[in-house]
């Protein structure tokens, strides 16, 4: 049957999170007609019901079917979360290491307000760590069988109390027929990979699923070595209890790592981007054959092919069962361990002549002697006049693990439903930090790296390296959370429905650390004890260690009710209450601060089989947000609020058969309030960062059947406007289009050809500026992060 809509959008009922299990979707259709049965039936997920009508909810998800996702064909898993409105999501910085930003929330980076789930359990309770957000722990494979984005609402209550995004990933299971499905992809620039499944029964009312992925390649932007390797294999089998309920255990293996793609130098004149000369914004990368492997001034070899990923064990069991008539039991239990290291070159500026850079490094008056290859030792060609950069070798390792327990009951009884239930979680991190080990470079792709040395007798570098450890952290973080939450339902008519509902939560940190040591323990040291020998003269030396203990709880809660005015048409309105605790880094650096959300949100639905239109107005305030930002080695807090209001719109068109326009919007107006960078700069009523005023995407899609072959064509353009990539609004990101596209083709029953093209139009839209500073970059070369350069994937699938 042909499928025109690419997603399913709509909003879900209270207790969406507290079970968000397995239930079934059923596809929209092309044909009209066919559109007006399906959208009846539509399930978005689990709910303590067991599942709705989509039209009944009362708060905004977005669904991504399967088709959704091969079409999208995303670069990462957070890029996905581009076909959502509300969220702003950057994956420039490659597979691993993208910032996610949900409705005017403020955060520094990372993904703060975003919890990804696997099967409604949260992967990694804390939503960010530094280094480390949840989309880092998943990739999206043909096992997936949809993806559910959920945005405010009740999310406070349920899980881990995530009051931003919730994304759920759903993953097949077995049933009664053997399937199986295969694809081979590859794409412009090297990366092959390979994604297989099968499933099928196992006896009587069990079946099994087992699939994944493998891939390889050098990346959009090549370090000229082997960048991206890796892969995924996830199993499950469910058993169905007679209509009564199922029971299923899982397992998931995630060995996959990335090049972490940091800003590059670009030409910015007057707000008009352009590329740097001889450095392809949408290829170019920092990172080379010579860069790959180095030994910093401290003996530490690193190697830049281990890039930032993933390699952990994910497993669970979710069981759900109705023991007596109106009253449901339900579990989950998932455990997650193994590493997630990040290894990466970060620029501490743009290009500028070795003169400058002498100044920088030995003072005023301080001139180039000489500047050499380190590689051949030939004098570099402008000598004093050569452009240049420095950049840091950053380790950071990461061995984290995680133990969540979600146990739930449901009682209905006529028109009212109440579910109540424990969420407990333990987890850990072990934490090692060597940043800084700056190295001088030419600028220009996979970089060469550069010795120096100044007038006086002074020797600026050692292999490249101008300093060794500038900040570093050698720690282990446990935490602890516990919940009690409680909802009640009431359908007080066939029209109106109300609910409300409260979470108590608990939030317990305990941690050994070691960081660099102050004036007090002798601070920085000099390595050889020569002051003529410049890059071992400020070396950071981890001081003793130290004991940190935090606990504190707080409350959450929601009201929401609901009004359908025709089977096609209601309204909702939501109040709800949500809390961030602080996590271990925050705690690390003396922010106890527990972020408070208050969200007013409000709702049209409507869903006819020509239209489906979800309109959504929300008002947002923040207290006691609290980040760092690192600058020049030192931990700056940004501490303080924020108030939001927008607007969220998204629905399709299906005018006739095969046709279909799909399309959503967002209209931000946030900023910030009483907040401080360091403590003296004030940002208030500046711009929140990295989130523009106006963001929209629209996709038309026509498929048509020709006999055994089935072509479909399908381009989406999306809009991003203009924004700041720090809170100071000294550094502009200029808005921007992206053009995506792509043709499948159905030959008969079991095989389909695609091809899918990323940024055809190669533009060179900005989505981070320097965040390793305070204040503005001027004009001329800066340093920023483009999204990735255009690109085609080709793949070829068979299924059965």
């Amino acid at each position: 049957m042909l499928r025109s809509a690419m997603f399913m959008l709509g909003a879900a009922p209270l207790a969406l999170l507290a079970t968000a299990a397995h239930a079934q979707t059923t596809d929209t259709a092309a044909a009209p007609q066919d559109e007006a049965e399906t959208t009846e039936e539509i399930v978005v997920v689990g709910t303590a019901g067991g599942g709705t009508r989509r039209q009944d909810a009362a708060f905004a998800v977005t669904t991504l079917s399967e088709e959704a996702l091969d079409r999208a064909a995303p670069t990462s898993t957070a890029d996905i979360l581009r076909s959502v409105p509300g969220v702003m999501a950057e994956s420039s910085g490659g597979q691993n290491g993208a910032n996610i930003f949900v409705r005017g929330y403020p955060s520094g980076g990372d993904a703060q307000f975003v919890t990804f789930q696997l099967g409604g359990v949260p992967i990694f309770p804390p939503a960010t760590l530094s280094f480390l957000e949840n989309s880092q722990l998943i990739r999206l494979d043909e096992t997936v069988k949809r993806v559910e984005a959920v945005r405010g609402g009740t999310g406070s209550l349920f899980s881990n109390g995530q009051p931003g995004l919730t994304v759920n990933v759903v993953p097949r299971t077995g049933g009664s027929n053997f399937e199986g499905f295969g694809k081979v992809s590859y794409t412009d620039y090297g990366e092959i990979r390979g994604d297989a499944w099968v499933s099928g029964p196992l006896g009587e009312n069990t079946g099994f699923m087992v699939g994944g992925y493998y891939a390889q390649g050098n990346g959009v932007r090549d370090p000229q070595f082997r960048a991206e390797k890796g892969g995924q294999i996830t199993a499950n089998i469910r058993h169905e209890f007679d209509n009564r309920g199922s029971v299923e255990i899982y397992a998931r293996y995630l060995n996959d790592r990335g090049q972490w793609l940091l800003p590059i130098p670009v030409m910015s004149n007057n707000g008009e981007i352009s590329a740097y000369p001889g450095f392809d914004a949408g290829t170019g990368t920092l990172p080379g054959r010579e860069t790959r492997v180095t030994t910093n001034i401290v003996g530490r070899t690193i190697d830049l092919a281990q890039g930032r990923g993933a390699d952990v064990i994910n497993t669970g069991i979710a069981f759900d069962y109705e023991v007596a008539e109106g009253l449901r039991l339900r579990e989950r239990l998932s455990y997650l361990g193994g590493n997630a290291d990040t290894i990466g070159m970060v620029p501490e500026g743009p290009p500028r002549s070795a003169a400058d850079v002498a100044v920088a490094l030995g003072g005023a008056g301080s001139t180039v002697s000489s500047l050499t290859y380190v590689n051949g030792g030939q004098a570099v060609t402008g000598g004093a006049n050569a452009q240049v950069m420095r950049a840091g070798i950053w380790e950071v390792r990461k061995k984290i693990s995680s133990f969540v327990s979600d146990s739930a009951f449901e009682w209905t009884a006529g028109n009212n439903k109440f579910t109540g239930g424990f969420y407990f979680a333990d987890y850990s991190s072990r934490d090692k930090w060597v940043l800084g080990n700056q190295v001088l470079l030419t600028a220009e792709p996979n970089a060469r790296l550069l010795n120096l040395t100044l007038n006086g007798g002074r020797t600026a570098t050692l292999n490249g390296f101008t300093s060794g450890p500038g900040f570093q952290v050698d720690a282990f973080y446990k935490g602890t959370d516990y919940a009690f939450y409680a909802v009640d339902e009431f359908q007080i008519t066939p029209e109106l429905r109300i609910d409300g509902g409260v979470r108590w939560q608990r939030h317990v940190v305990d941690a050994t650390l070691r960081t660099p040591r102050g004036a007090a323990e002798g601070g920085n040291v000099n390595l050889d004890g020569n002051p003529n020998t410049l890059y071992d003269n400020s070396v950071t030396v981890l001081g003793g260690p130290r004991q940190l203990h935090y606990s504190d709880s707080a409350w959450s809660w929601t009201v929401g009710v609901n009004y359908d005015f025709t089977s096609e048409i209601g309204v909702f309105a939501r109040y709800s209450r949500g809390n961030s605790f602080p996590q271990f880094d925050n705690l690390r650096e003396g922010l106890t601060q527990i972020a408070e959300v208050d969200t007013y949100e409000g709702g049209l639905k409507v869903s006819t089989p020509l239209i489906s239109l979800y309109a959504t107005l929300f008002h947002n305030k923040f207290d006691g947000l609290a980040s760092s930002r690192l600058v020049n080695n030192v931990p700056i807090p940004e501490v303080g609020g924020a108030k939001t209001t927008g607007v969220e719109i998204e629905g399709a068109v299906r005018p006739f058969r095969g046709f279909s326009i799909t399309a959503g919007g967002t209209w931000l107006d946030a900023s910030y309030e009483g907040f401080f960078t360091g403590g003296t700069v004030d940002n208030t009523g500046n711009q929140v960062q990295r989130q523009p005023r106006w963001a929209w995407r629209v996709t038309p899609a026509y498929e048509v059947d020709l006999g055994g072959v089935r072509p479909a064509v399908f381009a989406t353009l999306q809009y991003t406007g203009d924004r700041f990539s720090d809170p100071e609004n000294a550094q502009v990101l200029p808005n921007f289009y992206q053009l995506d596209a792509g043709i499948t083709v159905d030959v008969g029953e079991h095989v389909t050809l695609a091809v899918t093209g990323n940024n055809l139009t190669d533009e060179i839209g900005l989505t981070e500026g320097n965040p390793r500073i305070i204040g503005g970059q001027g004009s001329g070369a800066i340093l920023a992060r483009p999204i990735l350069g255009r690109s085609f994937r080709f793949s070829a699938a068979v299924k059965f």
